[in-house]
């Protein structure tokens, strides 16, 4: 049992009390965020929108979350930290009202890019504020404590939904409030802001050349999870549950994620990553597939596959940054997660239309079919790649992917994070050969 005044011990718990205000704001942010999304998607059925308009309102949130990773670093380091995140936060807060007052697509749309901009704005300040107090030996599991929080509120914000009905205005206020709270802790907290780097992003097609399958993979992963995100209430709606059971569907998403993929992780370390990739994307595809089989609309057979959905498909984007990270130096892996980043949120972009469509041509099937078509082309791919490069050496394999799990479009870790991180797993590394290989000159 460790020793809770060991010097490790003390750093983390004085790492987590001078980032408590933004841990604390991150978890309420999200689960506003989440609530709002799904929110919208099922009042958008019940308004009678047509399928491909409500999956063109929900791709906006991540038209505004590649934009705003575009353009949100260089506000900040002319504004500052808090300052921005209360003014992203208070825009933030008007958006569910205005959508409350105004039920138009278009208007819709506009205040999902606004959202999208806002949240893209608030994880960079988030993750380089973390990285900033953090050093590197207590970064990992101060990042995992945020990660955990993160998707935590992502999976508790649908369950607001049982509050009230969301032909209501009530539930659009409440997300209003919740981020209105959030900026309280941020505000009152008396923490001095980090600096922020713009990171320099590699080309498409450079990185392509270095990671053709981690770049293809990056694409197909985002038009699946951010249709996974946007649509699941509606499909959710259009088989008929209760507004309590489409809560526990689209919480479930979260929960298989965050379930599942931390050993997947230590799966893709030990082994071939692109073998992991196949295998995880083929469960992804064949749950659905599965699905699409059975004759009953039960509640219960699809909350384990949205378990199961979540779970793989949420797990492929680290999958595939780390597989690409395989493939560059220390120093290009920074501008590799950032232009992976962008690649994963222009993929998200698409899903919820394309999806839409499918919907609206195959009806309820065609939900299912579009998870295995996208995650069946992934996994051929992956074996296509396999035929036509040797695999990395397992002692050159990165082994950062349980590390680092911050799975926002705008990373804001700097060169030396990644330096630093490396070089602790390999001391550690070290010191467990040191320990446990039997001496040879006795």
């Amino acid at each position: 049992m460790a020793n809770p005044n060991s010097p490790q011990t003390t750093s983390i718990l004085t790492v987590t009390q001078a980032c408590w205000a933004l841990l604390v704001a991150i978890f309420i942010v999200m689960i506003s965020n989440s609530l709002q999304g799904t929110l919208l998607a099922l009042r958008a059925s019940i308004e009678q929108f047509d399928i491909a308009t409500t999956g063109y309102v929900m791709s906006g949130y991540f038209v505004g979350l590649v934009v705003g990773s575009l353009t949100i670093i260089d506000l900040v380091q002319r504004v500052g930290h808090i300052r921005v995140f209360a003014a992203l936060a208070s825009l933030a807060s008007i958006i569910p009202l205005v959508q409350a007052m105004i039920i138009d697509p278009y208007v819709w749309f506009a205040g999902r890019v606004l959202t999208g901009f806002c949240y893209a704005g608030i994880f960079i300040i988030a993750e380089s504020w973390l990285n900033d107090r953090a050093d590197n030996k207590t970064r990992g599991k101060i990042l995992s404590i945020y990660i955990v929080l993160l998707v935590g509120g992502m999976g508790i914000g649908p369950l607001f939904l049982n509050l009230s009905h969301p032909s209501s205005v009530e539930l659009f206020i409440l997300a209003s409030v919740l981020v209105s709270l959030a900026l309280m802790p941020i505000l009152l907290a008396a923490s001095q802001a980090p600096n922020v780097e713009a990171p320099k992003r590699i080309k498409i097609m450079e990185l392509y050349r270095l990671s053709p399958l981690g770049v293809a993979g990056a694409f197909a992963v985002g038009m699946s999870n951010g249709a996974l995100v946007g649509m699941t209430a509606v499909y959710g709606y259009s088989l008929g549950y209760t507004i309590a059971e489409i809560s526990i569907l689209t919480s479930l998403i979260y929960l298989g994620c965050v379930i599942l993929q931390f050993p997947i992780g230590y799966i893709s370390d030990a082994f071939d990553r692109r073998k992991v990739i196949i295998a995880v994307t083929f469960c992804a595809a064949l749950v659905p597939l599965y699905s699409s089989t059975l004759d009953t609309v039960s509640i219960y057979p699809t909350m384990i596959m949205f378990f199961l959905l979540g779970g793989f498909s949420f797990s492929m984007y680290s999958l595939c940054v780390s597989h690409a990270n395989d493939r560059l130096e220390s120093d290009q892996m920074l501008g590799g997660s950032a232009t992976l980043a962008l690649i994963i949120g222009v993929g998200a972009v698409m899903g919820s239309p394309i999806i839409s469509y499918a919907m609206a041509y195959f009806g309820n099937v065609g939900y299912l079919w579009y998870f295995v078509i996208i995650h069946f082309a992934i996994g051929l791919f992956a074996l296509y790649r396999m035929t036509r490069s040797a695999a990395t050496p397992m002692d050159e394999q990165d082994t950062t992917y349980s590390t680092i799990q911050v799975s926002t479009i705008a990373p804001a870790f700097t060169t030396e994070t990644y330096q630093e991180i490396n070089e602790n797993i390999d001391n550690a590394e070290n010191v467990e050969l040191t320990e446990d290989t039997p001496r040879t000159d006795q």
